[in-house]
């Protein structure tokens, strides 16, 4: 995925490559597992809080309020969902 974007970016003339096309596809690759691993980090925490405040009201939408931690997490790490 990250050779087909790098690939087309330079194709379509949205960059201009000053490195081997190789080099950016690591690059890309770098930066997508970077965003995957905080993404899995952020729904972790998100679960582990979730579950702990619906222990606290059984009443409690998990997935609801999981979804609201995590978007409240990932805004306070400044982090795009």
């Amino acid at each position: 995925m990250a050779a087909y974007l790098v690939q087309g970016m330079i194709e379509r003339g949205v960059i201009a490559a000053k490195a081997d096309a190789a080099d950016l596809t690591a690059c890309v690759v770098e930066l997508m597992s970077e965003n995957f691993e905080i993404e899995a980090q952020i729904d972790e925490e998100a679960d582990r809080m979730a579950e702990d405040l619906a222990r606290k009201d059984t009443r409690t939408d998990v997935s609801r309020l999981r979804g609201m931690i995590r978007q409240r997490l990932a805004e306070k790490k400044g982090f795009t969902l």
